[in-house]
């Protein structure tokens, strides 16, 4: 924060050097702010505001406003100010008495006379400080105060001539003293990437960040008291595993040092809560950080909140209703209206939700009626007519959720759910009676995004344990994001689960629509950030001593082993010139680089190729590097390739890479070509 400017030339290093002197200044004179322990803070800013207001509207009740009506502007601006003096006079004899506390954004020192702004979590109000009220020598001291220094504040309130309630200080006590600067008024912390890093200083620059937690911790505190009015028991369930299951998602694995076992981050609620059911608690519900071991984009974080809730004894469409009404009671409280506003985009939540399913979505978005289609391999041949990508393992079933994934979901705008998946994708879920290649679930669809997903719980541990030896035979197929067998899991059903819908809410998703939200990181504190020391920390093994200079350990050549490394043989076919000339080789800026939805190994990015234009091209390197560490660095790219189009995104050109195989291995390496970030956009190659 210190290095933003902030509005004049002086060095940096010496205005932090000032203020660490003042602050020795009044350890020596007996004045250490870091000394207090408390401060006695009767109001908040907004209370302090609205008891004047109440206070005055009883104290003047009946008065009128002063008429100047045909005074001269002399004679006008003396009554208004008479009226004003007479006003003060009947309040100040009966003054409210305040103790505010919080940091200060504002000063501007007069003389014998000052004016601040003290900002705490309720808002700014203003103080105006007097030499005559608070004494020469706490004057004094103030007037050497800096912005960002946290005071408390004894005084009384008042309105100003220009009609703006103030604090009248009486006494003032310094209870922290800011060694840094804070980012310059007018223009703020706008560095997104330092607002993620350093949310505390976000929080104080921008209300509208402060806004945003505010209305979460609203959206949660609902919530909470929406499932206790119907009975639900909020529980908590392990964090560390043996077996992560409950979605498809690739888990963090670590290490019990104690117990000597490996054991992974959970990727779901689900499994544990259902033991509860098993064990008798008919309503329960969790709200807790889940952990997936994947991209970051606008829409996806490592480590997120997700709710789940399980109630016995009903089922998907008992879900879908207590969805819609809680949907619609968090809107009413935290945005103050069913109809709420995303991007500029109305999204009614008063009016009922849209019900499709996911076989008649298909068909009106992309004009394939999956009913007709006979197996898997007539399946693999409409998605290859179609454009569709997939794998070989995949069945009509998977395939049908492909075609849902590259033409609906781009079309659900208002809230819409979409039931009745295939059973391939549902391994937790009930079969429908009518139809045993269909599972009764819902997902629900907002604003393109999938808000939640529910089912009516799969109870049949024979059934279950079938399921679980397909997500078994899908791992040793190469599926990493499979499930896997739970036996204890399945014991538990042999026990016996009574009937059950179960739901699952990605709440900061949810919190994003709330809050018009552009990005996940906008609606999490502290957000999944790559370390701004991530290469000293891969080099640490390197180091070799604790006495040698930080200077030189900087300096130390990396060794790199290429010994396994394979490099393919050059190429024994020449080309000519006039071939080679056409490609169109060029520098080009990353803007923007996020993981490509129900990808893994599609990134997308946002490119500045110097045309004043953003080029979109799609590479397959997500194995390789995480979205966020491209983020402006210069790669080269063929900006003359015909658009390709891939996952429904079009695809224009192609990013170099170096890539080669490992020793005894097939699998390539690749590697993006970087360049100096002094070449500008659209530097032509030679």
């Amino acid at each position: 924060m210190a290095q933003q400017n902030n509005g004049g030339n002086q060095d940096v290093n010496q205005l932090l050097q000032v203020r660490r002197e003042k602050l020795a200044a009044l350890q020596e004179a007996g004045k250490d702010p870091f000394q207090i322990t408390k401060f006695d803070q009767t109001h908040h800013t907004d209370e302090a505001r609205n008891l004047y207001e109440e206070h005055e509207a009883k104290l003047l009740a009946g008065r009128q406003p002063v008429n100047t009506d045909g005074m001269d502007e002399e004679a006008a601006k003396q009554a208004v100010n008479d009226d004003y003096n007479e006003r003060r006079v009947i309040m100040d004899a009966q003054p409210i008495h305040v103790s505010i506390a919080g940091r200060m954004m504002f000063k501007r020192v007069m003389g014998k006379a000052s004016f601040c702004n003290i900002r705490d979590r309720k808002g700014d109000i203003q103080v105006y400080v007097a030499r005559d009220a608070i004494g020469e020598e706490s004057y004094a001291d103030f007037k050497k105060s800096d912005i960002g220094d946290i005071y408390g504040i004894k005084g009384w309130a008042f309105r100003t001539k220009t009609g703006e309630i103030s604090i009248h200080a009486e006494e003032l006590t310094l209870l922290s003293k800011s060694l840094q600067i804070l980012p310059e008024k007018f223009h703020g912390l706008t560095d997104t990437d330092m607002r993620y890093r350093q949310r505390y200083v976000d929080l104080v620059m921008n209300k509208d960040s402060r806004d945003v937690f505010v209305k979460r911790s609203l959206m949660m505190k609902e919530i909470r008291n929406f499932l206790a009015e119907r009975d639900f028991m909020e529980v908590e369930t392990p964090i560390l595993v043996s077996n992560a299951g409950g979605a498809a998602a690739r888990p963090f694995e670590t290490h019990y040092n104690s117990l000597n076992e490996d054991v992974k981050l959970r990727i779901s609620l689900e499994l544990y809560l259902k033991r509860l059911i098993v064990g008798g608690f008919e309503r329960v519900y969790e709200i807790g950080r889940v952990f997936r071991n994947e991209g970051v984009d606008t829409r996806h974080n490592p480590e997120f909140t997700l709710m789940e809730l399980y109630q016995a004894y009903t089922d998907y469409e008992g879900m879908m209703e207590l969805t819609e009404t809680m949907f619609r009671r968090l809107a009413e409280k935290v945005v103050g209206s069913t109809k709420i506003s995303y991007n500029g985009i109305e999204i009614d939540l008063g009016k009922p939700f849209a019900r499709m399913t996911m076989t008649d979505a298909v068909k009106k978005f992309a004009g394939v009626d999956f009913d007709t289609i006979a197996d898997d391999e007539a399946a693999k041949a409409i998605a290859r007519e179609k454009g569709v990508e997939f794998e070989d393992r995949h069945k009509k079933g998977d395939i049908l959720n492909l075609f849902f994934e590259e033409f609906c979901e781009e079309n659900l705008i208002q809230p819409t759910f979409i039931t009745d998946h295939p059973i391939e994708i549902s391994p937790l879920t009930k079969k429908k009676p009518t139809d045993p290649t269909k599972v009764e679930r819902f997902e629900l669809f907002i604003n393109t995004w999938e808000m939640c997903n529910a089912y009516s719980e799969l109870n049949d541990p024979i059934d279950q344990r079938e399921r679980f030896a397909a997500q078994d035979a899908n791992a040793e197929a190469g599926d990493d994001e499979a499930e896997h067998t739970d036996e204890d899991f399945l014991n538990a059903l042999e026990i016996g689960m009574p009937p059950t819908g179960g739901i699952g809410y990605g709440l900061d998703r949810l919190c994003m629509l709330l809050t018009d939200s552009q990005a996940i990181r906008d609606v999490l504190l502290f957000p999944t950030m790559k370390s701004l020391d991530a290469p000293k920390k891969e080099n640490k093994a390197s180091q070799t001593g604790f006495g040698q200079n930080c200077d030189q350990n900087a300096t130390v050549e990396e060794k790199i082993d290429f010994s396994n490394v394979k490099i393919e043989p050059l190429f024994e076919e020449t080309v000519d010139f006039e071939t080679f000339s056409k490609s169109d080789f060029r520098a080009v800026k990353v803007k923007e680089c996020v993981a490509v939805p129900k990808s893994k190994k599609l990134l997308q990015f946002t490119l500045d190729d110097g045309t004043g234009v953003d080029r979109t091209i799609l590479s397959g390197i997500h194995s390789f590097y995480e979205p966020e560490e491209l983020v402006g660095k210069t790669l080269i790219a063929i900006t003359n390739l015909p658009p390709r189009a891939m996952m429904g995104i079009e695809s224009c050109g192609m990013l170099l890479s170096a890539v080669n195989n490992l020793k005894d291995s097939d699998d390539e390496e690749l590697h993006l070509i970087m360049v100096d970030n002094h070449i500008p956009a659209g530097a032509k190659l030679y």
